[in-house]
């Protein structure tokens, strides 16, 4: 092992995947401390998902190629069992040899053993959210077996000591001024360093993850990848990538180690065509990825001579037990819903508590670990269910009805923790609130009494801090305007002139201008 891989790259886990973090609201309000961040998150997400839109709008067969997706998808978890067993067939027929990894420290085992066996103390990594969920880079360093990342954003994060906070752009809340000071510093220490005198161009910034990694790539023997997707009828494993590292891991080592969620099978070759349609466009609003990787196996002369496959579960199987929740698995890890998400926009990934964060992270995190921990328990009410993520999911997955489908479920089972019926306050209110709106004497009635509280309160101040508890769960983490000073009912009798109300005068409502009222 070289000197640099002594220090620990990887920051030491917390046990149990990341569910001893905090749970999503306090996390949140952590996150949204990070001014810095959320101008990134703001900033990065919008262009991503503009682009988007546009490379969308070129196709007159969008929707089209979308119910394809969701149609293929469905028609592997209807039958994923048998997919399977064809998977494992072709790719032995091909020269591989197939493991299956019923959870994360089995898949681990699997794969520190195969390394330990090539005599390797290091290996060169492929962008791989499977691997990231099992935390294999702890699992590898903890065997003293170094693991370098070689996806750009990805050395970022591990340069940086840090967690990746997006599906597809894991260092989306970093800056290039933050990327160049991380470069500078730490790529030294594990290899070759930066140019002393590097800035934050972009190009300059990507010359110097060139340079850093070139010696990995050219001396390591062991490669590990995930993959986007497994073809059952031909044995082959595709990843699709934009700067050509991944290439680099997938032809010049010896062994290639690939984990692969169980998930991501397509029954045959000519499947592919839908998904590499929709993945380029939802993912980096492309029309078509740059770099796509297919590999059948083992070819004497031709890349890898040792080919591994590790077919993950890891709680997959207990999502498929679910006929509604079952949905989130046709999931191609596109991002796309992380980009149109007002709250991801506002707290990033770290909030999750997951390397799935985003509303994808609030459905799929639950259904694959399960809502024993109090994170999973928070992640389906990370949401305002305002449904974008649904309408830009390129496979149709109905996210916002799988969150209230979990919050029941997350309901439920905090009913059987406690063997009675837990009194809430949320069933109460709706309640109450449907019997007020029920008459409008009475809506109006609270809306005058509305009123007068919000020109009590407007004397000091323009909005409302944290309440009392049981209100103080609500506005801890919310900037709540005090209420109007007066209804609508009674600014629409001043303005229009029928039967006016006691504020009748002259004056506009705050924040309107006299053509805006006519």
């Amino acid at each position: 092992m070289s000197e640099q891989t002594h220090q620990r790259l990887t920051p030491a886990p917390p046990s149990g995947q990341l569910i001893d973090s905090p749970r999503f609201p306090v996390a949140a309000k952590h996150e949204l401390g990070n001014a810095q961040q959320r101008a990134n998150l703001r900033h990065a997400t919008h262009t991503i998902r503009d682009k988007r839109a546009r490379v969308v709008g070129e196709l007159d067969n969008w929707e089209q190629l979308r119910l394809a997706g969701e149609a293929i998808k469905n028609k592997v978890l209807r039958n994923l069992p048998d997919h399977l067993v064809r998977l494992e067939a072709s790719l032995t027929a091909n020269g591989a040899t197939v493991h299956w990894a019923r959870d994360a420290a089995e898949a681990n085992r699997i794969v520190v053993g195969l390394v330990q066996a090539t005599g390797s103390h290091e290996v060169v990594k492929v962008k791989s959210m499977a691997t990231q969920e099992i935390e294999l880079n702890e699992a590898l360093e903890d065997a003293g077996i170094a693991a370098w990342e070689t996806d750009l954003a990805e050395l970022i994060v591990q340069l940086g000591h840090d967690r990746p906070s997006h599906i597809l752009v894991p260092a989306i809340h970093r800056n290039r001024t933050e990327v160049r000071d991380i470069f500078r510093e730490e790529m030294g220490r594990y290899g070759t360093p930066a140019p002393p005198d590097l800035d934050d161009n972009p190009a300059n910034l990507a010359n110097a993850a060139r340079g850093h990694l070139r010696d990995k790539f050219m001396r390591a023997k062991v490669a590990v990848s995930g993959a986007n997707f497994a073809i059952a009828d031909t044995g082959s494993l595709v990843v699709v990538e934009s700067e050509g590292n991944g290439r680099m891991c997938l032809t010049l080592p010896d062994t290639l180690i690939s984990v692969v969620g169980v998930e991501k099978v397509l029954p045959s070759f000519d499947d592919l065509e839908v998904f590499l349609q929709l993945l380029p466009r939802s993912s980096t609003a492309e029309r078509m990825n740059p770099y796509t990787s297919i590999w059948s196996g083992r070819r004497e002369g031709d890349g890898p001579q040792d080919v591994h496959v590790v077919l993950l579960d890891n709680g997959r199987t207990r999502a498929l037990a679910d006929r509604e929740g079952r949905q989130a698995l046709r999931c191609i890890r596109c991002s796309a819903c992380l980009n149109i998400c007002p709250v991801f926009e506002k707290v990033g990934g770290h909030a999750y508590g997951s390397v799935y964060p985003g509303p994808i992270g609030a459905i799929l995190n639950p259904q694959i670990r399960g809502t024993a921990s109090e994170v999973d328990r928070s992640l389906p009410f990370a949401s305002t269910l305002c449904g974008a993520c649904g309408d830009v999911c390129p496979v149709r997955i109905p996210i916002p009805e799988l969150l209230v489908h979990l919050r029941h479920e997350v309901v439920e089972a905090k009913k059987a923790d406690h063997g009675v019926h837990l009194p809430h306050a949320e069933p109460l209110m709706m309640r109450s609130g449907g019997w007020v709106m029920g008459d409008h004497r009475r809506l109006e009635a609270a809306q005058r009494a509305s009123t007068l509280g919000g020109g009590l309160l407007g004397r000091f101040t323009d909005h409302l801090g944290p309440l009392p508890w049981p209100l103080s769960a609500w506005t801890s983490a919310r900037d709540v305007p005090t209420p109007p000073t007066e209804t609508f009912r009674e600014w629409w009798r001043r303005v229009r002139g029928d039967d006016p109300g006691p504020a009748a005068s002259g004056d506009t409502p705050a924040g309107h201008t006299p053509e805006e009222t006519r």
